[in-house]
C-alpha cells in the first residue's frame, strides 16, 4: 500500500470521549434514571458539537444504558421491577462463577491486594457512608471478576455490571441492609482466602441474590408508604366536607 495512501488512526474518538463522560454522568445519576437528555445543554456544557454528542448517545443506546425515542429524543434508561428480577440471578451466577475462578488463579500478593480493598469497605460500613460503600464494592466486585482471568466471563459480566450501576446500590438503603451486607463480604473473603472455591461462589452467588431481596423490601414499603400518603391526602380533601355536613344538620 502506497505511504500516502495509510490513514493515522486516533486512539479515541471525540464521541467516544463524550459517552464515557455521559456514562459516568448516569452512573453517579447526574443523568437520573427516566431522565430526558438535553443534547444542546450537554452540548455546551461538555464544549462539543451536537454531532459528537449524537454519535456518543447512539453508542450508550447500543450498550443499553439510553433508550432512543423516536421525535422525542433519548432518556437515561430506568430499570423496572421485572428488569431487576430478571437481572440479579444472571448476575449472581456469573459473579459466582467469577469468585470461584478467582480462588484458583488468584496469587497471594493479589489476595493481599483484594484483603486491601476489603478494609476500604469496612471503613466505609463502619462510617455508615453509603455513597462510599457502593463505589468500594464496585471496585471489589470489579477486581474479583479481574482475577478470575477469564476473558469470555469477563465481557459478558461486564456488560451486564452497567444494569446493575444504575440502580446505584438503592438497596442499601434498607435498614440493615448495610451491616449484613459488610457481613457477607467477610464471609466472602474468608472463603477466598481460605482457598475454598465452592463456598466463594455459593456466598457470592447468595449475596448477589440478598441484594435483590433487599431491594424488593425497600420496594414494597414504598409502596406502602405511597399508599397511605394518597389515603391521608383523600381524607384531608373530605374532612372540609364532612365538617360542612355537620355544620347544616346543627
Amino acid at each position: 500500500m502506497p505511504e500516502a495512501a495509510v490513514i493515522p488512526i486516533r486512539r479515541t474518538s471525540v464521541h467516544e470521549e463524550v459517552a464515557e463522560r455521559l456514562r459516568q454522568m448516569i452512573f453517579e445519576r447526574t443523568l437520573a434514571p427516566g431522565a430526558w437528555i438535553d443534547e444542546v445543554a450537554l452540548s455546551q456544557a461538555l464544549s462539543v458539537s451536537r454531532t459528537p454528542m449524537r454519535e456518543a448517545l447512539k453508542v450508550l443506546a447500543q450498550e443499553g444504558l439510553v433508550r432512543a425515542v423516536p421525535r422525542r429524543g433519548s432518556y437515561v434508561t430506568d430499570l423496572s421491577e421485572d428488569d431487576a428480577e430478571d437481572l440479579f440471578p444472571v448476575m449472581a451466577l456469573l459473579e459466582g462463577r467469577c469468585a470461584y475462578e478467582a480462588v484458583k488463579r488468584a496469587t497471594l500478593a493479589e489476595l493481599r491486594e483484594l484483603r486491601k480493598l476489603h478494609q476500604v469497605l469496612e471503613r466505609t460500613a463502619a462510617a455508615g457512608d453509603l455513597a462510599g460503600y457502593f463505589a468500594a464494592n464496585h471496585v471489589f466486585h470489579t477486581r474479583v471478576q479481574q482475577l478470575a482471568g477469564n476473558p469470555w466471563l469477563q465481557r459478558v459480566t461486564d456488560d451486564l455490571r452497567k444494569f446493575l450501576r444504575l440502580l446505584r446500590g438503592r438497596q442499601l438503603h434498607q435498614p440493615g441492609r448495610l451491616d449484613a451486607s459488610i457481613n457477607e463480604h467477610r464471609v466472602l473473603l474468608d472463603a477466598i482466602e481460605n482457598g475454598d472455591a465452592a463456598r466463594a461462589e455459593r456466598v457470592m452467588r447468595d449475596h448477589l441474590l440478598a441484594q435483590l431481596s433487599a431491594l424488593r423490601a425497600l420496594r414494597a414499603a414504598e409502596r406502602v408508604g405511597t399508599t397511605s400518603k394518597a389515603r391521608a391526602a383523600v381524607a384531608a380533601r373530605a374532612l372540609p366536607a364532612a365538617r360542612a355536613t355537620r355544620e347544616k344538620v346543627r
